[in-house]
């Protein structure tokens, strides 16, 4: 058996959570103040994973240089550099719109890159 310690991230409060593992399965967790804290710690432990935010370059834009995106869904936390190496040759054009797709299926990921404000 093994034990992991973890703080939650899903609200303000910071539980610190313990998570009891056999044969890497989730046998327990504790410490967490809300069902959130369940959830995000048995994924945490068996299947981490991150949204990725980070802006890119905009051409022909008056009202900004960069726009703002993000990962439409979670990517593998393994991924994230990966995607953040993928974005920095990223360049759009305006205009731009919210939820336009910026990078398709970054990484192999099956996951889109979208703008996340109007430029």
């Amino acid at each position: 058996m093994s034990t992991q310690h973890l703080t939650c991230i899903r609200c303000p409060k910071g539980c610190q959570i313990t998570v009891e593992l056999e044969g890497g399965e989730v046998t327990s967790v504790t410490g967490n103040g809300c069902r959130r804290g369940d959830e995000y710690a048995r994924k945490e432990v068996t299947n981490p994973t991150r949204t990725v935010t980070t802006v890119v370059p905009v051409e022909g834009s008056t009202v900004a240089r960069m726009v703002s995106v993000k990962t439409a869904r979670d990517v593998p936390k393994s991924k994230v550099l990966d995607v953040v190496r993928a974005l920095a040759g990223v360049r759009t054009t305006s205009p731009v719109h919210i939820g336009d797709v910026v990078l398709a299926d970054v990484c192999g990921t099956g996951v889109d890159v979208v703008a996340t404000k109007d430029v």
